[in-house]
């Protein structure tokens, strides 16, 4: 590992890695709709050698194993060490052989050159600390024509599973400002035509934005109180305004207030939007 993108490496290692890994399987069925939308654009056929950028625990990527058979092998990518090692278990769990996984920057990792024929991402592009670097990189291991999709998150504006939370806590925390709109995030890859001139100056031609709109399951209010302040950016915002167990209370109380006025029939349900994006490269 490289000492680039050091803020990511710890945030994914030591603070939303481990809560992720605890969480796996409520997590991929909370995002797996949104990876199935971008999964249906890739299209892996059997025999391609598939790239997955930020594969964390390994859902998007078993599944494209999968899909590309015995002929074909896929390669997840990461830096968090321990949504790796679930995905390794994962994989050994379902006898899946023709997956592997690397701890690793995809920034700067030396991926053999020429040698995948797609690259794809489920929410793990948007975290480069230097995105045109990142893609660079990336366009060379791919083979002429390869393409590349993933899935990143619209504005907070078209994702009130985001905004109502947050929109809570600033009623009783004093919250830091946000980042900047292109500072590594979930919500980096927000503006298409930012995106755009990324992949353009990388060497990608065809880029186009598929625009869905899915809604956010969270179980009951209780549950979705308690998912909220343990993970996503309103947790890290909670993290953030410091003072222990009683802010994190206090906090809880204000996002399950606001929840319960969005509930239908007891269960928290919010509305999220993302962009599938897609490229060739060349």
């Amino acid at each position: 590992m490289t000492e680039t993108n050091a803020e990511q490496r710890t945030y994914w290692n030591e603070q939303a890695g481990p809560i992720w890994v605890q969480m796996q399987e409520r997590m991929d069925l909370q995002i797996g709709a949104h990876g199935a939308r971008a999964l249906a654009v890739l299209a892996a056929r059997p025999g391609e050698r598939i790239l997955d950028v930020g594969c964390g625990c390994g859902d998007t990527a078993l599944a494209i194993a999968r899909q590309v058979g015995g002929a074909g092998r896929v390669l997840g990518i990461d830096i968090s060490a321990p949504m790796l090692a679930r995905a390794r278990d994962r994989a050994a769990k379902a006898g899946i052989a023709n997956v592997a996984f690397e701890h690793a920057d995809a920034q700067t990792h030396a991926l053999p050159a020429a040698s995948f024929d797609a690259l794809f991402s489920r929410f793990g592009v948007m975290f480069f600390e230097a995105p045109a670097v990142a893609f660079a990189n990336l366009a060379r291991a791919l083979k002429p024509g390869g393409r590349v999709v993933f899935a990143c998150w619209q504005p907070v504006a078209a994702n009130p599973w985001v905004g109502v939370p947050m929109a809570a806590l600033a009623n009783v925390l004093q919250i830091p400002p946000p980042p900047p709109p292109d500072a590594p995030g979930p919500f980096a890859f927000a503006d298409t035509e930012r995106v755009r001139k990324i992949l353009s100056e990388a060497g990608f031609g065809e880029i186009t934005f598929r625009s869905e709109q899915l809604p956010m399951g969270f179980g009951t209010v209780d549950e979705a109180a308690d998912f909220l302040t343990d993970m996503g950016p309103a947790s890290r915002a909670i993290r953030e305004a410091g003072g222990g167990d009683a802010v994190r209370e206090k906090a809880r109380a204000a996002i399950r207030a606001a929840l319960a006025a969005h509930a239908k029939s007891g269960r928290a349900e919010l509305a999220s939007a993302i962009w599938v994006a897609s490229a060739r490269k060349g």
